[in-house]
Formats: structure tokens, C-alpha cells, sequence
């Protein structure tokens, strides 16, 4: 009767997925929502963090690298968008979801906080001010090949 019980359980657990769920299945390459870049998300220590490593558009008109031109910090308006940190800080909770990180929005030099989470190939990021209700959901979808 044990034995069955204990069968039964590692069943319910591997098809709820929550056996198999992996910290680090996060990891790799991820198209944005617009198609327009590659977020690469890695291992920084504990946590997880992320950069772009592609853009669709790396150029400016003048045929100069693209910059953090809308960042408030007047020191780091010249950073190159190419190998920006966006995503910071994120921990893995359970069952495929990561919080307490934060994520930076190159296009109107704001920081937001962050939660995510991973269904399948594709990924939910949600930033917000204060509270998760206050804020928007966008959906990345992970780079094969």
C-alpha cells in the first residue's frame, strides 16, 4: 500500500511539473516582445540578470552604436546599448517564476521592478511601481538555434 501511495505521488508531482522545474531554464537567449533585440539572461551570482546581445537596429542614422541617450544619469547616457544589463537581481521562487529582480527600459531610461515567469518557450516579464497590479505584462519568446 505504500509503495503505491509513493507511486501515485512522484505522478501527481511529475505531471504537475513541479519535480522537474529547473532554476536555471531560464537561462539563454530571448526575443523581446517587438522582435527588435536578443536578451541574453545568465547567472550573476545567486541571481539571474540579463543583456542585450542583439539589435535589429544596433545603428543610428549616423551610422554611430546606439546609446542610453534617454537614461536620467547624465554619466551613463553614453553607454552603448549593445551589452546592456537590463534585467538585475531576479531569484528564483518555485514553479518556473522569479522575482524580486528589476528591469530597465532603455527607451524611456526607467527602472521598474519585475517579476517573471516561464511557460513553455515563452517568457512573461511583468514590470511595475510598487505593486504588481500597477504595471504591464510583456511576453519574450526564447531563441532556438
Amino acid at each position: 500500500m505504500k509503495k503505491i501511495f509513493v507511486i501515485v505521488f512522484l505522478f501527481i508531482l511529475f505531471v504537475s511539473g513541479k519535480v522537474f522545474a529547473n532554476p536555471d531554464s531560464i537561462l539563454g537567449d530571448w526575443y523581446t516582445a517587438e522582435g527588435t533585440s536578443i536578451i541574453n539572461i545568465f547567472k550573476c551570482g545567486d541571481n539571474y540578470c540579463g543583456k542585450i546581445v542583439w539589435l535589429k537596429n544596433p545603428k543610428t542614422e549616423d551610422g554611430l552604436d546606439k546609446v542610453d541617450a534617454r537614461n536620467p544619469d547624465e554619466k551613463l547616457k553614453n553607454r552603448k546599448l549593445m551589452g546592456l544589463e537590463i534585467l538585475t537581481g531576479f531569484k528564483y521562487k518555485k514553479d518556473n517564476k522569479w522575482e524580486d529582480g528589476k528591469i530597465y527600459d532603455p527607451k524611456n531610461g526607467k527602472t521598474y521592478s519585475c517579476k517573471m515567469s516561464l511557460e513553455g518557450n515563452e517568457l512573461k516579464i511583468r514590470g511595475f511601481i510598487g505593486i504588481p497590479i500597477f504595471g504591464r505584462t510583456t511576453v519574450w519568446t526564447r531563441k532556438t538555434s
